[in-house]
């Protein structure tokens, strides 16, 4: 997970920002993928909105983006530490631009609508770890299930949601264990989760991810900077010992790039590695 020492250590890389030809250029990769989509309707172009539902909690923000014709199966986006701002509008295009109805979550509506920060590096520069810190102490595994729940509940009563196929999630930093968490909150819809350079996968507590895989019926990405890897090596052993035993189909590999790589405005964004990730998150969510 994004921590401070790797929040000092971005604050260490040259004044790192994502300019308007370095977001451009990453925009354009997006919208080309949505034009060449393999799945579904995704060359007939997009449909997008901001939308609100209900949840146990509140009244929860989103960002959806869908094929603009026809029925698609449903994926959950839980975005990083720094929410939901336009970086993940961009891969959420690229995303239904495959032929999938795509959800992005605003994980702290709780505290305030989206988005807390442009992009990654205002988060940076604005002291985002310890405004955000409040925020992440609510997202307990019970409250992300809450959350799942209602966001998997409203995803299924849309138009664009083929509810005859699975759901599939992905989360990328804090929003990784929220994956499995999701898995196992509704076990029957979601069969694909994809954890990119989760943090807390493996916990000694309760609700630990690699615990809950076995009250899941997903297949799994678990994909993991080396960084992270180098501090904690012995959770891919946990994670595919776990997968084993659960039954369950993972993927368990350590990428050659730091916590971080595969969001596009953010300072360890390693374009090769990222894209050899989405690769294969998008081969797992071809299996719903």
């Amino acid at each position: 997970m994004c921590e401070r020492d790797q929040l000092d250590q971005f604050n260490r890389a040259r004044d790192w920002a994502p300019n308007r030809r370095q977001f451009a250029i990453a925009g354009l990769g997006a919208l080309a993928a949505c034009a060449t989509g393999t799945g579904g309707d995704g060359s007939a172009g997009l449909a997008e909105t901001r939308v609100s539902f209900a949840t146990a909690d509140g009244t929860m923000d989103a960002f959806f983006v869908h094929p603009a014709e026809g029925r698609h199966p449903a994926i959950v986006t839980w975005p990083d530490i720094a929410g939901l701002r336009d970086a993940f509008e961009v891969m959420a295009r690229r995303l239904a631009g495959q032929g999938y109805s795509v959800l992005v979550l605003n994980p702290y509506y709780r505290a305030a609508p989206a988005p807390q920060f442009p992009d990654f590096a205002r988060f940076r520069a604005q002291g985002g770890f310890d405004r955000v810190g409040p925020w992440r102490a609510a997202l307990t595994a019970e409250a992300v299930q809450r959350d799942a729940k209602a966001a998997i509940a409203w995803l299924d009563g849309q138009e664009a949601v083929d509810t005859t196929r699975g759901v599939g999630t992905h989360g990328y930093c804090m929003g990784g264990p929220f994956t499995v968490w999701t898995a196992a909150a509704v076990p029957a819809r979601v069969r694909a989760a994809a954890s990119l350079h989760g943090g807390g996968l493996v916990t000694d507590d309760a609700m630990s991810p690699h615990r809950l895989l076995g009250r899941t019926q997903a297949r799994y990405l678990f994909a993991i900077g080396q960084d992270d890897d180098s501090k904690a090596p012995a959770v891919k052993t946990t994670l595919r010992e776990a997968a084993a035993q659960a039954g369950r189909p993972a993927e368990v590999e350590v990428y050659r790039a730091n916590h971080g790589w595969t969001v596009i405005d953010g300072s360890a964004y390693d374009a090769a590695e990222a894209e050899r990730a989405w690769a294969r998150m998008s081969a797992l969510f071809a299996t719903l």
